[in-house]
């Protein structure tokens, strides 16, 4: 008999809520934390366990929270302190945990660190933050280039030094050489697990670590080098996570979940391995790449191929087996919508169908599921005819970087952008076919998606066979079985173009999950081994006949217990 090593975020499935986005309690047209309260009740009956929240900190909002001037204090378009303990109360009152999302690799400009910092270079918190003198010719220190389009350092003329930052200029990088840093890093952690939070999310955490400043390689926009080769996994960033853990994490019975760009399944093992004393888990994106999504956003629409993200997943399911944990998601706020992306969004039938195949593919995989707020729905992307539509920084740099500093058709950028664009997943969620969707009683700080006269919670909830209900009867069946959770993975009919096929075993009983990722039907003989074992969920009312799948066609048999 194979042990079983558990715990209770491996048995999870997390739901991620962006704030701004999910409910508006006061008319102001932003999502709040009472506006959270109030939808409890609908997020606890999807039968996830945790909840992850998008950060509520204080914030200038130059990238949506993710630029934090004060880590202690609730941002007030959010509510108060006091809002956040009523919430957290009730969301452990419902037998649910509560996630924060750690955002420690930069502050905000805002932040009184670095208006001390900035404040003359005999600063006691000059070292807080990262500062070069300009180049010999003058100009910045190197070549990198910023996440969200131009320069990665800006110029402070007051001091005459540069200050570093990967993302946006209001968004200065911390630096994590300064012990003092870590310190006051790790006091704030506790403050917020004292709260009785239950783990982090961390963001963008393997660039914690500069292994160096000099130029790097161009990048695809042939204007700025690439930081990633001295800044991703970084030669101290697993004695930072160790020293993290030691301090703090390993007081407490918690999630931990990093945001690991150009993660591989080896460095995964490092920041998430068992025993390694690091995190609990680590992202990978891998699958958000291979369409192109991660490596070039912002040129040409691509396309993906079936047997690309059968070897990503396999890869991912085959390395960490035994050794660490896998985090499952096909969407969050910095990515589009999956069914539009992965599945069909151009009827209602393809879309329900998709969406519960894509489901049912990743969720039934080992590892943790992570649903983002509205996919529980089938939510789509939505439509912009212009960058003036967008509030993202990270979309508006990226178009302004191929059209000013590249030249490319704007009208082609457009195309990218109602492609891949992260504002697609941040338009707000849709309650009802009312006013605003349900939103908000005010006007809504962006736009809902139109079809939220069709894709609402409400007529989902009336529903039987929506994508809601459909969710919590995959959620459910994984919680139901050993072998959902913790069984081995087995990729089954590697060369088919059409279906993606596994296996999951633990203890002499297994699983076979079937999913047919076109609109035509595709050939998927069943084994002998399967001709028997009893289909147990799908999204046809039906089983699969004569060795084929429907369009769209998902279907998950189990063998019985003896």
């Amino acid at each position: 008999m194979e042990t079983i090593d558990r715990t209770w975020w491996k048995e999870a499935a997390v739901y991620q809520i962006y704030p701004r986005s999910f409910c508006d309690s006061n008319g102001d047209g932003i999502g709040d934390l009472p506006g959270i309260l109030q939808k409890l009740d609908y997020v606890q009956g999807l039968g996830v366990d945790a909840i992850w929240l998008n950060p509520v900190y204080a914030s200038p909002n130059v990238d949506n929270g993710y630029d934090i001037s004060d880590y202690f204090t609730i941002q007030p378009e959010f509510g108060t302190m006091a809002d956040f303990d009523r919430l957290l109360g009730e969301v452990h009152r419902r037998g649910m945990r509560l996630v924060m999302d750690l955002v420690v690799n930069h502050t905000s400009s805002r932040h009184p660190w670095f208006i001390e910092s900035r404040a003359g270079r005999n600063s006691p918190y000059r070292d807080y933050y990262i500062w070069r003198d300009p180049a010999p010719g003058g100009g910045p220190p190197n070549n990198w280039g910023a996440n969200f389009g131009g320069p990665a350092w800006t110029l402070d003329e007051a001091t005459g030094q540069y200050y570093l930052h990967l993302f946006a200029p209001q968004q200065p990088d911390l630096n994590w050489e300064n012990p003092a840093v870590r310190r006051d890093v790790f006091a704030m952690m506790d403050f917020w697990f004292q709260k009785g939070i239950d783990g982090f999310r961390m963001d963008v955490i393997s660039l914690i670590s500069k292994g160096g400043f000099a130029d790097g390689p161009l990048m695809a926009n042939g204007v700025y080098g690439d930081p990633a080769p001295q800044c991703a996994n970084g030669p101290r960033v697993h004695e930072y996570l160790r020293e993290m853990n030691r301090r703090v994490l390993s007081r407490y019975d918690c999630l931990t979940v990093g945001e690991n760009a150009g993660n591989t399944p080896e460095q995964a093992c490092l920041y998430a391995g068992f025993g390694r004393g690091e995190l609990t888990m680590s992202f990978q994106f891998d699958l958000m790449d291979v369409d192109g999504g991660e490596r070039d956003k912002w040129t040409a629409r691509r396309t993906w191929k079936l047997a690309d993200i059968k070897q990503v997943m396999t890869r991912w399911q085959t390395a960490l087996d035994g050794r660490a944990w896998n985090a499952l998601f096909w969407e969050n706020h910095d990515q589009p919508r999956c069914v539009s992306r992965f599945g069909d969004d151009s009827t209602g039938e393809t879309r329900v169908r998709s969406a519960k195949m894509l489901a049912t593919c990743l969720f039934l995989m080992q590892g943790t599921p992570y649903i983002y707020q509205g996919q529980e729905l089938g939510m789509t992307n939505t439509h912009f005819d212009s960058i003036g539509q967008i509030n993202d920084v990270q979309t508006r740099g990226g178009y302004r970087m191929r059209v000013e500093q590249c030249g490319d058709d704007p009208a082609r950028v457009m195309e990218t952008v109602n492609y891949i664009s992260r504002e697609h997943a941040r338009t707000p969620m849709p309650w009802t076919d009312g006013p605003n969707g349900g939103f908000t009683d005010g006007v809504p700080w962006i736009p809902l998606n139109p079809n939220f006269k069709t894709i609402n919670a409400a007529a989902q909830l009336a529903d039987p066979d929506s994508v809601y209900h459909y969710y919590r009867a995959l959620l459910a069946l994984r919680k139901s079985d050993d072998v959902l959770l913790y069984g081995r993975y087995a990729l089954e009919m590697a060369d088919s173009p059409q279906v993606y096929a596994y296996t999951r075993t633990l203890n002499g009983r297994g699983a076979l999950v079937a999913c047919n990722f076109t609109g035509r039907p595709a050939p998927c003989p069943l084994p002998a081994a399967w001709q028997n074992v009893p289909r147990i969920l799908g999204n046809y009312p039906d089983a699969p006949a004569g060795g084929a799948l429907r369009p769209y066609e998902c279907a998950v048999y189990l063998q019985p217990r003896a």
